[in-house]
């Protein structure tokens, strides 16, 4: 295929919410709220984390990396949503698209390993809790999250180069509100069956493997908390990894419906709506999960509000 038959299209228009272009200001106010919300909420996790030595163990390590992961996750996309609210000319370029779907993609990858790495972690330390310090050492736990980040950022490799050959000879308005696979693929001039098929399996993969490990992770789990004898053991056990599930949870219901399909059966604003639930507001809503929910991450930040002065 001649990649210059899509040269004549050099930048896409992403069309976001047409439905609500009377109060575009009154969105981005909203939006801009939840990103700086985000970045802050992840960021004070992760210092937390790093710079309270009490929680130097595999499972704040692997929280801390997971709000690193949501800082770079939501400024793949929020940044340039924001833009074209207030701007008449809502364009990128062709290969800014790339680039924005393959880290977003790469890093939803990321983020779906590493939620299935904190489950196994989770199963550990519930089920062989005296063998925990010695099965879950610092040094996996290292390489654990290195081959998370590694595997996300190969990922998306293969679609992304098959999509960059395609001819794109317009129409070039992207019906969503940040680019990815399946709006681009609609506006391409030629037949992108086997794009949508790689597209599905890889997806399929990778999302269906991960959460089926994660529910594996579980069942050992409520096994080992229903064995407590006491209802406050019960709740002492499973509280340590609740906040994880609920995270998993709202990720994996919108992304499954989203990318585990071969065909479009849904309409344009129902995508719209579950990307702003992956997008947006899971990463927005987990540094209140884990921070909310999680007793010892609770005082870490209260002792490191002390020691700033900014509480007594």
């Amino acid at each position: 295929m001649d990649v210059g038959n899509w040269s004549q299209i050099t930048e896409f228009i992403i069309l976001g919410f047409p439905h609500l272009q009377g109060v575009q200001v009154y969105l981005f106010l909203l939006l801009l709220l939840i990103y700086l919300t985000t970045i802050l909420g992840n960021l004070l996790i992760f210092l937390v984390v790093c710079l309270g030595s009490r929680l130097h163990i595999p499972m704040y390590h692997f929280v801390s990396t997971l709000s690193l992961l949501e800082l770079g996750y939501t400024t793949t996309t929020i940044p340039k949503m924001l833009l074209n609210l207030l701007s008449e000319k809502k364009t990128i370029s062709f290969s800014g698209c790339l680039l924005q779907i393959y880290f977003f993609h790469s890093l939803g990858a990321t983020e779906c390993y590493l939620l299935t790495a904190m489950a196994y972690d989770r199963c550990l330390a519930i089920c062989q809790p005296l063998h925990y310090p010695t099965l879950m050492t610092p040094a996996l736990c290292a390489k654990i999250a290195a081959g998370c980040w590694l595997g996300g950022l190969a990922g998306p490799v293969a679609e992304i180069s098959l999509v960059s050959h395609l001819p794109f000879c317009g129409p070039n308005s992207i019906q969503h509100i940040f680019c990815d696979f399946p709006p681009v693929l609609s506006l391409a001039c030629t037949d992108t069956s086997i794009n949508v098929l790689v597209d599905f399996v890889i997806n399929s993969c990778k999302i269906l493997a991960t959460f089926l490990l994660i529910l594996s992770s579980y069942v050992p789990i409520i096994r080992t908390v229903l064995r407590v004898p006491s209802a406050a053991g019960k709740r002492k056990a499973f509280s340590t990894c609740s906040s994880h599930l609920t995270v998993v949870l709202i990720f994996y219901g919108s992304i499954l419906f989203m990318y585990v399909r071969l065909k479009k059966t849904y309409s344009l604003d129902y995508d719209r709506a579950l990307a702003v639930v992956y997008s947006v507001l899971t990463p927005f809503l987990n540094p209140f999960i884990y921070s909310l929910r999680n007793k010892e991450i609770k005082e870490a930040v209260r002792r490191q509000l002390k020691r700033a002065g900014i509480l007594k």
